[in-house]
């Protein structure tokens, strides 16, 4: 059966920083096809609306080619702007798939989840804690929470960080499969 994951970053929040990153490497290194759709830099400066609609068409042309009917199992793996931009890409290409959303906004969640996990941090002055938790208790969809944590899930302090990265991609294994 072959595994497909697409990757949907944030804003400044490329595939190359630590979340996005070391899933990447656990899905290819667990025999997941990986896509990282690209289009951080490009949105910055931009109005919210058309940032989404920006990056939704990025990912439109990332994804054109892939036949999803070849796939036993899709994930999306996505990162704040990311998890609005996946959300709305799986229900307008009607994808079943699982999500890990790490630091959903509150318009994320005008999506429907069937199967997901979502991270937050307790000091994310984008996605309020209360809310976020109160929308994912809503959806239910398991909510995992840094304390301290700014939306990027770090504290300032390196080695809480490295201990909270190495909790997270516990979790992201577990739910991988």
């Amino acid at each position: 059966m072959k595994k497909l994951a697409c990757l949907f970053p944030g804003i400044g929040y490329t595939c190359d920083k630590p979340l996005l990153y070391y899933s990447w490497k656990m899905l290819a290194a667990s025999g997941w096809e990986v896509i990282p759709v690209g289009y951080s830099g490009t949105l910055f400066g931009l109005p919210d609306e058309q940032v989404i609609s920006t990056a939704l068409q990025k990912a439109e042309e990332i994804l054109s080619g892939v036949k999803w009917e070849e796939y036993g199992s899709v994930l999306f793996v996505s990162k704040s702007l990311g998890t609005i931009v996946s959300g709305i890409y799986a229900r307008q290409h009607r994808i079943a798939c699982r999500n890990i959303l790490f630091t959903p906004v509150e318009s994320t969640f005008r999506e429907p989840f069937t199967d997901a996990v979502a991270f937050n941090g307790t000091a994310d002055p984008i996605a309020d804690t209360p809310l976020i938790r109160g929308l994912c208790e809503k959806a239910g969809i398991p909510l995992y929470i840094t304390e301290g944590g700014n939306h990027s899930l770090e504290t300032g302090n390196v080695d809480a960080d490295i201990a909270e990265m190495r909790r997270i991609m516990g979790i992201v294994r577990n739910y991988i499969g």
